[in-house]
């Protein structure tokens, strides 16, 4: 099997590699590294995020710069803030033996005089981000033709951001480099028409298949109604209490509101979008790092260039369009050859789509059922009793309290505070998920597809003698439709609103059927014998400074 010591690196980087603890190069490092060497081969090397890809340009470039030329040499530009201070992190870490060499990142959103300071002072190899090396080389603080070495890091995803201009203009002013190394986990035709213009002959190296997606990862899918797709997601998450995890949301809206919602109901997250300044997106990215967040909610192109370790989910809470941008939001998980799980949530109108991403990824999608409240709330409880065997207690000095508690508890059974410690944690969760609806849409025939919900499949509509819809569920109770003029603009889910109605209505959840919401309204069906208690309970009432009106759906 190869070792670093192998490739023919510098004594000093092998002797950091080994350091770290890395003995065997990964594939694409194992490919790589003997072809960069050489210091005058262009080359374009495809492989998924989490390969390695950082050490298979980084050790070349340590190995070839001259360490006493105090000038920037070698330019690594790459599409995000946070992928430029990773790349500068692990190089730092390379470099560990060689006090001479100083690698600079540079980036927007912070001060550029401080960066034109830190290149004046003598810099070998410099990373940065397209937009802040423009602005640097227009200031004239960095001269291109001293650059021998260009790498362009996740190329796709700069040019995906809109930088292909940017690019060209980078390496049409880099006249005087040896070699370009282009590294992508995708081979769109904008990198092709870029590496044909620009390269010369480059040597291609390809880990794995263009596209597919990586083995590690287990992809999966669930099959729900669109109107309950937030509530599946909710779902989900509390069925993997320990998840770590990144949600992908197609709009900055919605990555806000879901994050407003779980955030309102006590989960640990935060969004990620492009309305954020540099310092809330570092602010949150620094929490999420450090696992203050359980969970970051982000669309595409905040999400660009996050490289986060030991994320065990991400979830789709929608398709993406493209399948490349599948292909990037699954490679955030199951990295650097651990495993992590890639969950979509679908409705059924969406399996085609799902269908061809599987093609072309050429991995397969499993189908899994959205869990029941009660599988969710066993999951939860077995959680939290191995939490309570693995605590620690070989820290305090809790031998002083124990001949307290056994005299406080004498006068209870084991098994009774057994109940007590379940009861304490898990009474709310338990209330909420006890008359939980299945979120499953289930295969029926000709009906296949159709968005309905358990309790909608028994009910008959029928017609009174007036020619008015009203409702039956097939066991003698009648059901008629009220309207309300509150929905999802005022904050309501479904759970939410089914909670808060009957709340105020001291009605159970039995006597309801289908809840339909709108952003502005919503329509609610509800046993004939208890709709007038609801409309006496609610209609006329303030809910956020506005009156609500509640009324018989029918009536004119």
């Amino acid at each position: 099997m190869m070792t670093f010591d192998g490739l023919g690196l510098d004594p000093r980087l092998v002797q950091a590699t080994d350091a770290l603890g890395f003995k065997n190069p990964t594939p694409i490092q194992e490919q790589a590294i003997p072809v960069l060497l050489s210091g005058t081969k262009d080359l374009v090397g495809l492989a998924q995020t989490g390969t390695g890809k950082t050490a298979a340009f980084g050790l070349p470039l340590l190995h070839l710069v001259d360490a006493a030329l105090r000038y920037p040499q070698a330019l690594v530009v790459c599409p995000t803030r946070e992928l430029c201070l990773q790349i500068v992190n692990e190089m730092e870490q390379f470099k560990k033996f060689m006090p001479a060499m100083h690698v600079l990142a540079v980036y927007g959103g912070t001060s550029i005089g401080l960066q034109i300071r830190d290149l004046k002072k003598g810099v070998q190899i410099v990373v940065a981000t397209p937009g802040r090396l423009i602005d640097l080389i227009e200031r004239k603080a960095i001269n291109l033709e001293q650059i021998n070495y260009v790498v362009l890091d996740e190329a796709d995803e700069m040019l995906n951001m809109g930088f292909q201009d940017d690019i060209e203009f980078i390496l049409q002013n880099t006249p005087k480099r040896d070699a370009t190394w282009l590294f992508s986990a995708t081979m769109p035709p904008e990198i092709k028409r870029v590496s044909k213009k620009y390269m010369q002959s480059p040597t291609e190296i390809t880990v794995g298949k263009v596209n597919t997606a990586n083995k590690n990862i287990d992809h999966q899918y669930y099959v729900t109604s669109a109107h309950q797709r937030y509530e599946a997601l909710k779902r989900l998450i509390d069925f993997n209490p320990g998840i770590y995890g990144i949600i992908f949301t197609r709009t900055k809206i919605d990555a806000q509101n879901i994050a407003e919602k779980l955030t309102r109901e006590g989960y640990d997250i935060d969004a990620l979008h492009g309305d954020l300044t540099q310092q809330q997106r570092d602010k949150v990215m620094g929490e999420f790092r450090d696992k203050t967040l359980q969970l970051l909610i982000a669309t595409d192109v905040a999400a660009r260039g996050i490289d986060v370790k030991e994320i065990t989910h991400v979830i789709n809470y929608e398709l993406p369009d493209d399948v490349e941008v599948y292909t990037h939001r699954s490679g955030r998980t199951g990295r650097a050859g651990s495993t992590g799980i890639s969950l979509s949530i679908v409705h059924s109108r969406e399996i085609g789509k799902l269908r061809q991403i599987e093609r072309i990824v050429q991995s397969s999608f499993h189908k899994m059922e959205i869990p029941s409240g009660k599988d969710v709330c066993r999951k939860q409880f077995f959680h939290f009793m191995d939490k309570l065997l693995q605590t620690d207690i070989s820290h305090g000095d809790y031998e002083t309290y124990v001949p307290m508690l056994a005299e406080k508890f004498a006068e209870v059974s084991k098994e009774e505070v057994l109940k007590r410690v379940a009861a304490m944690e898990f009474d709310r969760f338990l209330k909420y998920y006890e008359n939980a609806e299945d979120l499953n849409v289930r295969d029926r025939g000709r009906d296949m597809g159709r968005d309905k919900g358990p309790r909608e499949r028994n009910f008959n509509r029928v017609e009174d003698g007036r020619g008015r819809r009203e409702y039956s569920n097939g066991g003698g109770g009648d059901y008629t439709r009220l309207f309300v003029n509150l929905g999802t603009k005022d904050g309501f889910y479904k759970a939410s609103f089914l909670q808060f109605i009957l709340d105020m209505s001291d009605l159970r959840k039995e006597v309801l059927g289908r809840i339909d919401m709108k952003e502005m309204n919503s329509w609610i069906e509800i046993d004939k014998k208890a709709a007038s208690q609801m409309i006496r309970a609610i209609d006329g009432k303030n809910y956020k400074g506005r009156r609500i009106r509640m009324n018989d759906a029918n009536s004119r």
